[in-house]
């Protein structure tokens, strides 16, 4: 089986090949490029013709437009990762209906990898930080991402450049130029934020009786997670791909 896995995200959708729950090729593509339905990426990636099913988590709704006439039109099954559509993964929150399709996916990567409890940090456009329990999806949190620190700094200021989140590391810790200073600002500042959001997790649910959680991060700002947390946590760049590939086998059975 030979899955086409697609996660649309606000910025960039992550696009892959998966095979038995491995990511055997895989790409991103600008997610505003998704809106011209008649230059496509995906018309050129949906014609090889090597793939038996298409799964798909968007949380762009014009983007998710403009794909689902390609994806029908090919025929193959096809799996809209929604929470109306997911099996195996039940809810302890009141509004199921809130939380992005990527998120859910996260979860159910995080189910097939660990079990739970775990805690699942996505560090794209915004960090989300979502539980996992024994009862099913839990809750989260939603912070600003790494890039939008880097961008309000300039976008709010009249002398601030734009930084690249890429650039920032291997700055030093007290500026000595203003580039520095943002360097510092945002990567050190970001790392603490996430730590201090993991411990804040991992404690309530310590007095919850929850149990320790695994601890698994996706997304491009992996290399700014927080030193102390480094042995703790698993990186599973592919996660969302993984749990898109999972969902779509559950409801294929």
């Amino acid at each position: 089986m030979s899955l086409l896995c697609i996660d649309v995200g606000n910025t960039s959708t992550h696009w892959g090949e998966v095979k038995s729950h491995t990511v055997i090729t895989s790409g991103d593509i600008p997610t505003d490029s998704l809106l011209d339905s008649t230059h496509s990426p995906f018309q050129k990636i949906l014609a090889g013709g090597k793939f038996t099913g298409i799964a798909l988590a968007s949380v762009v709704p014009n983007a998710t437009a403009k794909l689902l006439p390609l994806i029908t039109a090919t025929g193959l099954p096809f799996h809209h990762l929604r929470h109306d559509t997911i099996k195996g993964l039940n809810f302890d929150y009141p509004k199921p209906a809130e939380v992005g399709q990527d998120r859910l996916a996260n979860c159910i990567g995080a189910q097939h990898l660990v079990g739970g409890p775990a805690v699942i940090i996505d560090m794209g456009t915004a960090t989300t930080f979502d539980i996992l329990s024994v009862r099913g999806y839990a809750g989260g949190i939603i912070a600003p991402g790494l890039s939008v620190m880097t961008h309000y700094l300039h976008a709010q200021t009249a002398l601030l450049p734009e930084l690249d989140s890429k650039d920032l590391l291997g700055g030093p810790i007290i500026g000595k130029s203003t580039i520095d200073a943002m360097r510092a600002g945002c990567a050190i500042g970001f790392s603490g934020m996430v730590a201090a959001l993991l411990e804040a997790v991992t404690s309530e649910l310590k007095n919850q009786n929850a149990g320790n959680p695994s601890v698994l991060a996706t997304g491009g700002a992996a290399p700014f997670l927080p030193a102390a947390w480094a042995g703790k946590i698993r990186h599973e760049p592919n996660l969302t791909l993984i749990g898109l590939a999972v969902s779509y086998e559950r409801t294929q059975a």
